[in-house]
């Protein structure tokens, strides 16, 4: 199962092309709403989550995905549960996926991009703690897969669906959305 987890002044681009992306792979895919049933991204698109934090099974989980947006990232942040769920994928080698403000504040908060390659928005870099910047949409490090921002969100999610899927599973999904990877 992937989760990807929803606060209020989420970056809707950035939330839902993996979802849609994911599912279309054939992944399984549950958005959880760390702020409320109905989570209002930064836009002003209300999206109703799949679950709440009570649903939550960490042992089914695949991988996290944390999509930036303000004031989203700092709501995930301030969330013990989206803590807790971090910890759990750093504890049982789960995929940890952020994308634009989100590998700063709070995988870089976290101490978690020390020595590894990442991306994150223009001009956040220095909250990436011990990181390698590196100025790309997209960047797959071990278990860690960061994004740097809306416009990379295609991207981004076809990463995802390489590391959940398969290279194969990606591909085909790419194709179909007409997105060049390479």
């Amino acid at each position: 199962m992937v989760y990807v987890m929803l606060a209020e002044g989420f970056e809707e681009v950035e939330a839902l092309t993996p979802v849609d992306l994911l599912r279309r792979a054939g992944a399984q895919v549950k958005t959880v709403g760390v702020t409320g049933k109905t989570v209002t991204g930064a836009r002003g698109i209300p999206v109703a989550a799949d679950i709440l934090p009570e649903e939550f099974t960490p042992e089914d989980m695949e991988m996290l995905v944390l999509p930036g947006g303000m004031p989203g990232t700092k709501n995930l942040n301030a969330s013990e549960f989206v803590h807790g769920a971090i910890r759990y994928c750093v504890e049982n080698d789960r995929y940890l996926a952020a994308i634009c403000a989100a590998p700063s504040i709070i995988l870089g908060g976290l101490g978690l991009l020390e020595g590894k390659r990442a991306t994150c928005y223009p001009g956040m870099e220095d909250g990436m703690k011990g990181a390698a910047a590196m100025a790309v949409p997209c960047v797959a490090e071990g278990k860690i897969i960061t994004g740097r921002a809306a416009g990379a969100a295609m991207d981004f999610a076809v990463a995802l669906c390489a590391a959940v899927c398969g290279g194969a599973a990606a591909e085909k999904v790419a194709r179909e959305v007409c997105h060049a990877i390479g």
